[in-house]
């Protein structure tokens, strides 16, 4: 009796820090960075709907540059977690110009950013709540991302190499997928 009141009261513990993790529908301020919800009607393929936020010019910049954009505009359906602006701009001096300049490599980078299925904030918390706060995506690319919520509520992944990235985006619909923006770029496992 008195494990399973553990274990009820363990499981009610972590829906109610993951719906508090992410309770806020509109803006969060995090870090003086936002994280928002937008929940548009798709007009076009998740490459489109990046395409279509200048904050994440230069991820579609560089899913065209590595030619994945022909790849990710099939019938899907596919999450890009898609690094701002900032994100790119936190890179080593002359480490995205040189990522631009070898595709195979830029490639490999934004594929271990995309999972097959659609991965909204909806379906983020279902994957949390069953994991007990804890959830993996496999990536495209056969990678790992793994899900957690940090110690600020907010949705953070962890690449291959164990580096971190928190979401600031949610929800932007295409009609092959979603597209959920991050804060930093991840990389692929070392080989």
């Amino acid at each position: 009796m008195k494990k399973s009141i553990l274990i009820l009261a363990a499981s009610l513990s972590v829906s109610l820090f993951v719906n508090h993790a992410f309770a806020q529908t509109t803006t969060k301020d995090t870090s003086k960075q936002a994280t928002t919800t937008e929940t548009a009607t798709a007009t076009g393929n998740v490459v489109k709907t990046l395409s279509s936020n200048s904050d994440y010019s230069t991820t579609a910049l560089a899913a065209k540059a590595a030619n994945l954009d022909a790849s990710l505009t099939g019938s899907g359906p596919y999450t890009i977690f898609a690094p701002n602006n900032a994100a790119f701009a936190k890179l080593p001096a002359g480490k995205l110009d040189s990522l631009m300049k070898d595709t195979a490599k830029l490639a490999s980078v934004l594929k271990v950013h995309v999972v097959n299925g659609k991965y909204g904030k909806a379906e983020i918390i279902k994957a949390l709540t069953a994991g007990k706060g804890k959830a993996t995506l496999p990536t495209v690319d056969g990678e790992e991302l793994k899900l957690s919520v940090s110690p600020k509520s907010t949705l953070q992944l962890t690449d291959p190499e164990g580096h971190i990235a928190e979401v600031t985006l949610y929800d932007l619909q295409g009609t092959n997928g979603v597209v959920n923006g991050i804060n930093a770029v991840l990389e692929p496992a070392t080989k």
